[in-house]
């Protein structure tokens, strides 16, 4: 009815105005004086939807509204598994809720919360663990430590293992057995400990020797002797150093500073004065004599060869190893020379060529090799781990030092003769008291295997070469790093210092260069160019006029100062 009053409206204006204007002369004046309300009767057709509105839209809309929500109410009973866990009476509930209760147990878990429910157990497993380990009575003597792991099977001690770490192992170990209801194995750990006490008690020698194992070797007679030969010749030759280092620092005419500048002058003068062929295989090795006469040099057909000085001419060969030589070194007090193999032996020669000994020993192919300053022990470095020292005289294997976790490469000893140093594979390089036997320190620094160790002649520097292409001195006062020396491109392979006053150190590379460097400050002071091949070796002689050094392009190159060239043709002339 609304609609239709309102389309007679929307079309009255027109026809409205045509009976307006055929109605003026007509007699009826009042229709068409009624019709023209159009304005107040569309208020009055508007305001009656909206009055209505309140009772026919609610009624029109509820509807709607009310068909969506019957669902709802379906849903909540999925929520209600572990009521029914409890139990219900009727029947029909009860198939109902197994229903739900089977559909909820395929559903129950998924697997991110299957994950959180196994750390969860295995965090509270690990803390009952704990808790159980430190309920746990462990001995607090390291010996008895000892003796319990023994007795549980385990092992006494691995390497590096410091006594706390051990009776945590144990601790950590008893804690498991608890776990695992293995009470009685523990009980029974604990009576044999009793009864070893006992036995100690009571003098039972043997069980007593068992709790006091110590993590050492018995030497023999001749290490013994050795060691205090050694102790006599390095308390005389360290005495002689101080003295020395004394007067000189008290002398007014000593002028350190002027020495090393005069000798570090000397080396910026260095140029190739030789380079002859030394070998058809490649050379790894090269030593001075002590009076600087004659060189040797090994190559990797198992050939050693000395040459006479400075004319660098053949003088006689040494054969008799059946692999390559890896190395070579003079005795510091005799006209004999070492030679180091990886036919796992060593040998000692004269200078004649005639083998002298072979020492025999190693399981594994030989590295380094050098002499004691007494000349009486030779120190060979091997792939097996481990460092020995012979006697030249008869031959025996003195000591056999283990302590390396990885092959050993690089052996040399104090000038006193007091401490031998060692470097390896594991990137380790380790200092020995030769007089007792113990590993004084362990010098860590490098990032990579440590081919190259030499002491310093002043008695407290150690320098290291490694394949991390640094060379690193080392305060043996200070019992840490003095200084790195980013040296080369290529990994070194060799470093010594001037063995007279350790004014300078040579660092040989494979980066087929060798490198002079001051010991005072550590600054390049000369650079050795001209072999083809990466330098395996270098020598220094006593007073540092010559540096020698080998290569894989087969040839022994001579470096001589200038000045001193100089000086050797004035006195020809």
């Amino acid at each position: 009815m609304g609609t239709e009053e309102e389309n007679t409206g929307v079309s009255s204006p027109v026809g409205g105005s045509q009976h307006l204007v055929s109605s003026v002369g007509s007699s009826i004046p009042v229709i068409p004086l009624t019709v023209p309300p159009p304005h107040p009767v569309a208020p009055a057709m508007i305001f009656p939807p909206i009055a209505s509105l309140p009772t026919v839209v609610p009624s029109a809309a509820a509807p709607p509204v009310l068909r969506p929500l019957p669902p709802l109410p379906v849903r909540p009973p999925v929520l209600r598994p572990p009521a029914p866990s409890t139990g219900g009476s009727d029947s029909d509930s009860d198939d109902d809720d197994n229903k739900l209760i089977g559909s909820a147990a395929e559903y129950e878990f998924s697997e991110e919360s299957r994950l959180v429910k196994e750390r969860h157990e295995k965090a509270m497993q690990d803390l009952m663990m704990k808790r159980r380990a430190a309920a746990l009575a462990v001995p607090t003597n390291d010996k008895a430590v000892r003796a319990r792991l023994r007795r549980l099977g385990e092992p006494m001690t691995l390497f590096g293992e410091r006594e706390m770490e051990r009776r945590d192992r144990l601790r950590a170990i008893m804690a498991k057995l608890d776990v695992e209801d293995q009470l009685e194995k523990l009980m029974k750990a604990h009576e044999e400990e009793e009864a070893a006490a006992s036995a100690a008690a009571a003098g039972d020698d043997m069980e007593e020797d068992t709790l006091q194992y110590p993590f050492y070797t018995e030497g023999s007679r001749a290490l013994l002797d050795a060691r205090i030969d050694i102790a006599k010749f390095s308390t005389a030759r360290s005495a002689l150093r101080l003295q020395r280092a004394r007067r000189r620092r008290d002398d007014p005419d000593e002028d350190m500073d002027a020495e090393i500048d005069w000798a570090l002058k000397q080396v910026e003068s260095l140029s190739l004065d030789c380079s002859e062929i030394g070998d058809e295989r490649p050379l790894l090795g090269c030593s001075f004599s002590s009076s600087g006469n004659l060189l040797a040099t090994c190559a990797m057909n198992g050939v050693g060869k000395l040459w006479n000085m400075p004319q660098v001419n053949k003088f006689s060969t040494l054969k008799g190893h059946t692999e390559r030589a890896t190395d070579i070194a003079f005795s510091p007090v005799q006209d004999h020379i070492a030679t180091a193999s990886a036919d796992r032996t060593a040998k000692l020669w004269n200078i004649d060529g005639m083998l002298l000994k072979t020492f025999e020993g190693h399981l594994d192919r030989l590295a380094r090799i050098a002499f004691h300053p007494s000349g009486k022990y030779l120190g060979t470095a091997s792939f097996d781990k481990t460092w020995r020292l012979w006697d030249i005289d008869s031959g025996e294997e003195l000591l056999l030092q283990e302590g390396h976790s990885r092959s050993i490469y690089g052996i040399a000893f104090h000038p006193d003769g007091s401490l031998a140093g060692s470097c390896g594979l594991d990137a380790l390089a380790r200092v020995w008291d030769l007089r007792t036997g113990r590993s004084i320190l362990a010098l860590e620094g490098h990032v990579k295997p440590v081919l190259g160790i030499s002491f310093s002649p002043n008695g407290y520097h150690l320098a290291t070469g490694g394949e991390d292409n640094t060379c690193r001195i080392w305060d043996l006062r200070k019992k840490k790093s003095l200084y790195t020396i980013p040296a080369h491109s290529n990994l070194i392979s060799q470093v010594k210092y001037e063995p007279q006053e350790g004014y300078f150190l040579v660092t040989a590379s494979y980066d087929m260069t060798a490198k002079v460097w001051s010991a005072r400050d550590f600054k390049p002071v000369r650079t050795l160019s001209g072999h083809e091949a990466k330098i395996t070796s270098l020598d220094v002689v006593g007073d540092g006029s010559y540096i020698a050094t080998v290569s894989h392009d087969r040839t022994i190159k001579l470096w001589t100062s200038g000045n001193l060239v100089k000086e050797q043709g004035m006195d020809m002339d």
